[in-house]
């Protein structure tokens, strides 16, 4: 039976972010992780988008964390090392009717403490962004509006939790937790884990666990988003993120350019019962192709290179919850995590972190490693340099991913690092290995050969994405 201060379930960006943050202090922490790696849940279906914080109420936790996690996500992008880019946001209003919404979300994201907001006419508009729909009529500018790659920000954040002590055990399902006079027993397939203290960042699935221990329920419900990427050539079609008015369900279908340079088309918001239903549906995806031409015209969509759904955890009152729970003492839920969560997650991070300081007292390490360097890019490289790299090691000179560029080195370090890949797909989030236009179609073989090789294991045994998911289930040309 494993003992620490502080257990997290989940290592999604809001768990990650919460146990670097705690891994600045003299404290013993773990994550607990159901999937293979980090960034399988709710955080690897996303937009990619840090928004400036006009959209959720004066007041709210949503807002709080929205304006603070914007705040701080350029200089946690320099620790990390990860792209981030602020490009800047445009809401679009097409009508004059439609005018005092947008004035009224101006009106919430001056209070929000936002800057820089600027509602702009249509001539403006038109002159920042050239494919915009010619009937637009003006838009709310968020200058601090940006984008970042979600994959990267959950694995670096992980990361760096890890190199300065967490414990990361994955494939680890919780299946229980009973309290007992010195905190909780946190029940897995793997065991029992004793803990002071719970983090409850487990997603769409968070309030099960609350209700675990809390009288007071709470209910979350599985909203699921379509989405399309479309290929690095459509990448320049707009510039800034495009939103559309705000309705009942969200910010409604974007058009934003990625942190890689591709085109992102989404997300729709349906709630569904089924908890793991990360499927597309014919249905959703032609809501958002038809959505995003009403703001930007001439889409390219012979340009959609893949498409896909991911969850976002809604929770009912529409709002975060980072408390500790009142008849559960040392139980703190960070659920109901949903949009602006990628972008709150530092500050996410930091709140959890602070409520555990407070009441453990802790003391901050001396040797905190803040830093964390990414995974070698030779393109970054000048000529000279490259040539040198590749002389040194000749794996950074073999092109396994031609759409990406991605090298043999880069692939080979991929697995190598702090939490390193384990499937196909984690190579692909680290790496971008197989997110090119032909999706890994040329790719895969070559990258399964490098998993095998550096696991040492039978490439029948490399999986897509953890568990049963095999990608080689026989051979062909036996001879009996």
């Amino acid at each position: 039976m494993d003992k620490y201060d502080v257990v997290i379930i989940g290592a999604g960006v809001s768990g990650s972010a919460a146990a670097r943050e705690l891994s600045r202090y003299e404290i013993k922490a773990c994550v607990l992780e159901k999937e293979e790696d980090v960034c399988c849940g709710t955080s690897k279906a996303n937009s990619g988008i840090v928004h400036a914080g006009y959209d959720a109420p004066t007041g709210s936790l949503k807002a709080q964390m929205n304006l603070r996690g914007n705040e701080l996500m350029e200089p946690l992008a320099k620790e990390l090392d990860i792209p981030f880019i602020r490009n800047g946001s445009l809401v679009i209003c097409r009508s004059r009717e439609d005018l005092p919404r947008l004035e009224a979300l101006y009106e919430r994201g001056v209070s929000n403490g936002v800057k820089g907001l600027r509602i702009l006419s249509r001539e403006e508009v038109l002159e920042k962004e050239r494919n915009i729909s010619e009937d637009v009529y003006a838009a709310l500018y968020a200058p601090t509006g940006g984008i970042v790659c979600p994959f990267e920000l959950n694995i670096a954040l992980a990361e760096n939790a890890n190199v300065n002590g967490v414990e990361f055990y994955f494939r680890t399902e919780v299946k229980d937790i009973e309290r007992y006079e010195e905190g909780y027993r946190v029940i897995t397939n793997q065991g029992v884990f004793e803990t002071k203290y719970v983090v409850n960042a487990a997603g769409v699935y968070a309030d099960q666990f609350h209700n675990m221990v809390s009288a007071q329920k709470i209910s979350i419900t599985a909203r699921r988003g379509d989405y399309c990427l479309l290929d690095k050539s459509a990448g320049a079609h707009v510039k800034n993120t495009i939103f559309t008015l705000p309705g009942k369900f969200g910010k409604g279908i974007l058009v934003a350019p990625t942190a890689h340079g591709n085109l992102i088309l989404g997300p729709t918001a349906i709630d569904i019962q089924d908890k793991e239903g990360t499927n597309t549906t014919g249905e959703g995806l032609e809501q958002v192709m038809k959505n995003a031409g009403m703001n930007v015209k001439d889409l390219p969509m012979r340009q959609i290179i893949t498409s896909f759904a991911g969850l976002r955890a809604h929770e009912d009152g529409d709002e975060f919850i980072i408390e500790e729970i009142f008849d559960a003492p040392g139980f703190i839920d960070c659920a109901g995590i949903e949009s602006p969560g990628l972008t709150s997650c530092p500050a996410i991070g930091e709140r959890i972190a602070g409520i555990i300081k407070e009441k453990m007292g802790l003391r901050e390490k001396e040797d905190f490693i803040s830093e964390r360097k990414g995974i070698l890019k030779p393109e970054t490289l000048s000529r000279e340099e490259r040539a040198a790299l590749i002389r040194e090691n000749p794996a950074y000179g073999n092109i396994i991913c031609r759409c990406e560029m991605i090298t043999e080195g880069e692939i080979v370090e991929a697995i190598r690092r702090p939490l390193g890949a384990k499937s196909l797909d984690g190579v692909k989030r680290r790496t971008r290995a197989g997110m090119g236009r032909c999706q890994a179609g040329f790719c895969s073989p070559r990258t399964m050969e490098i998993l095998a090789r550096e696991q040492k294991t039978d490439i029948r045994k490399v999986t897509k994405s953890g568990g049963a998911s095999y990608l080689v289930v026989g051979t062909n040309k036996d001879i009996f």
